[in-house]
């Protein structure tokens, strides 16, 4: 059998899918902010951003057609509302392409490790390397302009240091060891996270027509805003800094730019990216205290994931992926 003629496995269509219908929704958002934007250097980005996924676009159709699956409805220029008033500042909007990014590269590295044909291995690489020119570039430019938050600062030891007893792990009760650095990448991530899902969801329930959509973004605002704090307390507790909010970047208008039925399955994407973020923090928190938290903000996002799973399908919203065959169905119909 030739390499290069392999029919795309369940794994390879699941990523394709994912990677187009989440790419639709961030490249209408992205439509929306260079129509908005002013900045002339951060308009160049964002037109840099919709030339490269319109071409990724062109091809994650060619591959799905190809193997006979119907291409996503995804979003489109229907879902978003030309002329709307700004509804972020200039800064927020290059924030949210960096954060964007970052999504969309772990996206890219996911889909990769599904993929044997050569020509789709090609195609996230690519994918990968134009995410990587990306990322460098909206850095560079938050640099520049004064708006990149960085990490704490350590001050290095004399000499290396090993773990002895069950010190280190402690955190509930008694004295606390200081934060390892391992652990503060994870927190600072999480929280700079939080903060833009917290922000975006202050702009959509402003904008939103829906009553149902509105309640549950306010009540998806007040669970960043809780995780923010919880997570913030931890690095306040070792005299650490906190990355800054982003509220006062999001304007007051009631304008909405977007249909409902983006702006709910953007939050609930989210939702779903900062999982992967929380599992990653789980996986590094060597004290008890801080693997406590995270074990509460990962149960408290399903718990608010299956609300907005159940908002999505109510409204028919929510676009079903290819499913495997029903064999119980298909005997059944003979």
């Amino acid at each position: 059998m030739n390499k290069d003629d392999l029919n795309l496995t369940s794994a390879e269509i699941g990523t394709l899918w994912g990677e187009y219908v989440n790419g639709t929704a961030v490249d209408i958002v992205n439509k929306y902010m260079l129509s908005i934007v002013e900045d002339a250097k951060i308009k160049l980005l964002f037109e840099e951003a919709i030339e490269i996924f319109d071409k990724q676009k062109s091809q994650l159709q060619e591959f799905i057609k190809n193997e006979g699956f119907p291409v996503p409805v995804g979003f489109n220029e229907s879902d978003l509302k030309k002329g709307a008033k700004r509804l972020f500042s200039d800064i927020f909007c290059l924030h949210y392409l960096h954060i964007m990014t970052l999504h969309g590269l772990l996206g890219h590295t996911t889909s990769l490790s599904s993929s044997v044909r050569k020509d789709l291995r090609h195609f996230y690489d690519n994918c990968s390397n134009e995410g990587m020119s990306m990322y460098h570039k909206t850095t560079e430019l938050l640099l520049e302009k004064g708006h990149f938050q960085r990490d704490p600062y350590f001050y290095p030891d004399e000499n290396p240091e090993f773990i002895s007893g069950q010190k280190f792990v402690v955190g509930i009760f008694g004295d606390k060891r200081p934060l390892a650095a391992t652990e503060i990448i994870a927190l600072s991530l999480n929280i700079k996270k939080k903060i833009m899902e917290k922000s975006i969801s202050i702009g959509f329930s402003q904008v939103t027509q829906s009553k149902e959509v509105r309640k549950f973004l306010e009540s998806a605002q007040n669970a960043s805003n809780q995780q923010i704090q919880s997570l913030s307390t931890i690095l306040k507790g070792d005299n650490l800094p906190v990355p800054m909010s982003w509220e006062t970047e999001v304007t007051i208008s009631q304008d909405p730019p977007f249909s409902d039925k983006l702006m709910l399955y953007h939050i609930g994407f989210l939702l779903q990216s900062a999982q992967s973020y929380h599992g990653a923090g789980l996986a590094s928190a060597m004290r008890i205290d801080l693997a406590t938290t995270y074990e509460k903000i990962i149960l408290k996002n399903l718990m608010i994931t299956k609300e907005w799973f159940n908002l999505m399908t109510k409204n028919k919203w929510l676009e079903e992926p290819p499913l495997a065959p029903d064999r119980k169905r298909i005997a059944k119909d003979k």
